[in-house]
C-alpha cells in the first residue's frame, strides 16, 4: 500500500482516498503477502490488533481498515454494501498488479467483501474467511446488534460508563478490569465520549438496504469460486446451522470452522483460538 506514515508500535499507520472521495484509514504490519482485514459495524480497524500481529509474525502483510463512517475514516452522506464494497475494491486495487490478497471481513465486512469479490470476475483475491456471518442470518441477533448501536446517542460521561453499557450488551464476556482499550473506539466532544462511528451509518440505508435485496446477496454469494472460509462463534446469535446449510448450497466448497467460547465478535472473544482456526486455511491456499 501506499501512503504509509509513522510506524506505531509496529504498525504504519495510512491513508487512501477512494474514487468516491471518501479517505479511508488504515493500518500496516508485516512484510509478506496481503491480508485485508475488515471489522464489523460499529467497530474500528483496531479490533484486528492481535489477529494482525499474529499474522505478520507467520509472515503476512496486515491490512485493517476504518470502514467509511468508523473510526478515523471519512464520515459519508450514504451508507450501503455496494459503497463499502468500493472501498473494499479502491483499497485492493492499491496494491501492486500481481498481489492477490486475502480478505478476512467480520459481519459488516464479510457482507461487504462477498459484494466487492462477487461483482468482479475474476475477484481480485486469492481466498475470502467469512468471521460470523452469512448471507442467512438470525433476526433476532442481528437486532440486538443493532439495538445496542442505537443506543446511547447522547455518549458517555466516562469510560467506565461505557465499559458498563458494553458489559450490559455482551453477557457472555466478563467485563473488562481495565476498560482503557475501548478508548480507541470512543471519540471526544464537548466533554463527552462518543462511540467512534457515525450514528447516521444506522440511518443512511443499512439498516434496509435498498440497494441489495437478500436474493441479490445470495446471486454474488454463488459467483465465488476461490476458496472461502466460514468462521462461526459457538455462542453465535447471528448465524446458527441453518444459516451455514444455506451457505454451503450457494458456495459448495465452502470450509468451516467453530470457535468454543466465542460470540459474534469472534477475534475478540477469542482471539488465539480464532487466530489458529484461520492458520491452516491460510497455509493452505495463500501461503505467506
Amino acid at each position: 500500500m501506499n501512503d504509509a506514515a509513522n510506524h506505531n508500535d509496529g504498525f504504519e499507520p495510512g491513508r487512501l482516498t477512494a474514487p468516491s472521495g471518501i479517505a479511508l484509514a488504515y493500518d500496516v504490519i508485516g512484510q509478506g503477502e496481503p491480508v485485508f482485514l475488515l471489522h464489523g459495524g460499529g467497530q474500528t480497524r483496531h479490533s484486528w490488533a492481535k489477529t494482525a500481529r499474529s499474522l505478520a509474525e507467520l509472515g503476512y502483510r496486515a491490512i485493517s481498515v476504518d470502514a467509511r463512517g468508523h473510526g478515523e475514516s471519512d464520515w459519508a452522506r450514504q451508507y450501503s454494501l455496494p459503497l463499502f464494497a468500493e472501498d473494499l475494491s479502491a483499497l485492493v486495487s492499491n496494491l501492486t498488479s500481481e498481489e492477490r490478497p486475502v480478505i478476512i471481513g467480520a459481519s459488516l465486512g464479510g457482507l461487504s467483501a462477498i459484494v466487492a469479490l462477487g461483482s468482479e470476475d475474476p475477484p481480485p483475491a486469492s481466498a475470502l474467511v467469512l468471521v460470523d456471518i452469512a448471507t442467512k442470518i438470525k433476526k433476532d441477533g442481528a437486532a440486538q446488534i443493532r439495538d445496542f448501536m442505537a443506543a446511547h446517542r447522547d455518549g458517555f460521561a466516562s469510560i467506565e460508563e461505557a465499559a458498563d453499557a458494553v458489559s450490559r450488551y455482551m453477557t457472555d464476556r466478563p467485563r473488562p478490569k481495565n476498560p482503557a482499550g475501548l478508548r480507541k473506539n470512543l471519540r471526544e466532544r464537548d466533554g463527552r465520549l462518543y462511540w467512534h462511528w457515525d450514528p447516521d451509518f444506522l440511518t443512511g440505508g443499512m439498516d434496509a438496504d435498498p440497494n441489495l435485496e437478500r436474493t441479490d446477496l445470495d446471486r454474488l454469494t454463488a459467483r465465488l469460486e476461490l476458496p472461502v472460509l466460514l468462521v462461526r462463534g459457538e455462542h453465535s446469535k447471528v448465524i446458527d446451522e441453518d444459516s451455514i446449510a444455506h451457505f454451503r448450497e450457494l458456495v459448495p466448497h465452502v470450509e468451516t470452522r467453530e470457535v468454543g467460547g466465542a460470540g459474534h465478535m469472534v477475534a475478540g472473544d477469542a482471539n488465539s483460538p480464532f487466530t489458529d482456526a484461520i492458520i491452516g486455511f491460510l497455509a493452505k491456499h495463500y501461503p505467506a
